[in-house]
């Protein structure tokens, strides 16, 4: 069942003007406007954020995931280490690959979660450490903070609920067509690490599909 946002929060819109509320009732305190507004704030930033990502039992998404470094080719380089973190981490949280592309310092991909379930975030975040822990040793400066952290992912990342059929096929059509757009190659059947070659070989693709006619002015959570 495909679900959208407004389903889920069907009262968002109103939650923003309590904030002004807030405001104006934390001028009145004088001396402590300045530590007032900037409180309120941060409670609306937060309250923003936690209501930003939509957490759907079995749902589709679609995910950016970006290096830091957005000149290097640690993705590609090691690809291997990669898919095998992708291993790892969907042996211990279940979830479905529907479509995905690795490029050089970025990956776009679509997941859908098992019935029941609706943490994606535990996913991303297993991905990106198993991955971070497998290519440490080979990748220079490449070390943990004292969180644990290594400085190799950007800490945020793109989600997006894949509303229907038509999203869906919007988003892995992006997918697909990214490395072309990145001109990394002229044709979208020339780029190895993508699932569009799964889609050739299960006939739902052309394997000239896109060569040169796609177009799209999305940026999908790139920068």
């Amino acid at each position: 069942m495909w679900i959208t946002f407004w389903q889920v929060y069907p009262d968002f819109a109103s939650l923003h003007p309590g904030y002004g509320v807030g405001v104006a009732c934390k001028e009145r305190s004088g001396l402590r406007v300045e530590w007032s507004i900037f409180n309120v704030f941060q409670m609306e930033l937060k309250t923003m954020v936690r209501y930003r990502r939509v957490w759907v039992d079995g749902g589709t998404y679609f995910f950016t995931l970006t290096l830091i470094d957005r000149h290097a080719s640690y993705l590609t380089q090691y690809v291997d280490e990669l898919r095998q973190a992708f291993r790892e981490s969907r042996k211990n949280h279940p979830f479905k690959i529907e479509a995905i592309v690795v490029l050089p310092e970025h990956l776009h991909m679509i997941l859908t979660l098992p019935e029941g379930v609706s943490d994606y975030a535990r996913r991303i975040q297993s991905i990106k450490a198993i991955f971070s822990r497998k290519v440490a040793n080979l990748i220079p400066g490449c070390c943990p903070n004292n969180r644990g952290e290594y400085n190799l992912w950007q800490r945020r990342y793109w989600e997006h609920l894949i509303r229907d059929e038509e999203d869906f096929n919007s988003h892995v059509d992006y997918i697909h067509y990214n490395p072309v757009k990145h001109k990394l190659v002229d044709e979208v059947k020339a780029w190895p690490y993508s699932s569009f070659h799964h889609y050739v070989r299960e006939r739902i693709l052309p394997q000239d599909w896109a060569g040169y006619a796609f177009t799209s002015n999305s940026n999908f959570g790139e920068r």
